[in-house]
């Protein structure tokens, strides 16, 4: 007998586990090649950071040597790694965006009804959502190439691990808050309440060092925030370091994250719960 023909506790085999996550990984990859602007979108906005921010600021936040960087570097090369991370953040709240799009249509309610366990099916949306990010991010990574941002060359391998766990971690935060959105016109205005404050109390944009310097309070808040330890496990895997903090909070949200999203879409209480008759309420 096969490893893939080993019955699993819920009754499906490793195989059909297998068929379930190409299926949803495959969808999300056809709707990804069919929404050209999107693909573009995530392309420009960290490109205008990167050619007009970071060009007005260079002379203003210059950066001193501070860990992974071994000499002086410019500030678009300090906040490379913030925009990557924040490529993740802006694709995970649009992946979460369109489960909400897909609940209102009905297609989510197909898929959660599924005698697939909800929690895997939940995985795979975040698993192929991730995967898209990526590719993203790889394509940012190309284009900054030819503006003179070179990470070592293995870096770009060392960095894809880091890539994977922050992609996992800000499209379960985007899951677990689409699970209490009712309506698609809500969503935009939670997505900008989410975003822009996580990503600007970070270190994407400044060391922490020089925002204690300007407000204690607000450095406290930055260590805090999840997607500040993200950039920065982005920050250090890039240069083929490891930031041992970052890696055990970012993974920690992470689990957290997926839990809550596991139990806010419970078919008890949330979505494809079933009324008396065995249908949908």
């Amino acid at each position: 007998m096969t490893v893939a023909a080993l019955p699993l506790r819920t009754g499906f085999t490793l195989a059909q586990y297998a068929v379930c996550l190409q299926g949803i990984v495959w969808r999300e990859a056809l709707r990804f090649l069919h929404q050209r602007e999107r693909f573009v979108s995530a392309l420009v906005r960290p490109l205008v950071w990167l050619f007009i921010f970071a060009a007005g600021f260079r002379q203003v936040l210059g950066i001193s040597i501070i860990p992974p960087y071994e000499t002086y570097i410019l500030y678009e090369v300090y906040i490379t790694p913030g925009l990557m991370a924040m490529i993740q953040l802006f694709n995970g709240m649009q992946s979460s965006l369109s489960m909400v799009y897909d609940r209102e249509m009905g297609n989510m309610r197909t898929l959660l009804v599924s005698p697939m366990p909800r929690a895997y099916l939940l995985f795979c949306k975040l698993l192929a959502g991730t995967a898209v990010s990526v590719l993203q991010v790889f394509a940012f990574l190309a284009v900054a190439w030819f503006w003179e941002i070179e990470p070592p060359p293995l870096g770009y391998l060392t960095v894809l691990p880091a890539l994977l766990l922050t992609g996992l971690m800000l499209g379960a935060l985007g899951m677990l808050i689409s699970s209490g959105i009712k309506q698609l016109e809500n969503f935009a205005g939670v997505m900008n309440f989410v975003i822009f404050p996580m990503f600007f109390a970070s270190s994407a944009l400044y060391p922490l060092w020089r925002v204690r310097e300007g407000s204690p309070m607000l450095a406290w808040l930055c260590e805090f925030n999840p997607f500040t330890h993200a950039v920065e496990l982005i920050r250090f895997a890039l240069y083929g370091r490891l930031n041992g903090m970052s890696l055990a909070i970012v993974a920690g949200c992470t689990a957290l994250f997926m839990v809550g999203a596991a139990l806010a879409y419970d078919p008890s209480r949330g979505i494809g719960r079933r009324g008396p008759a065995g249908g949908e309420t």
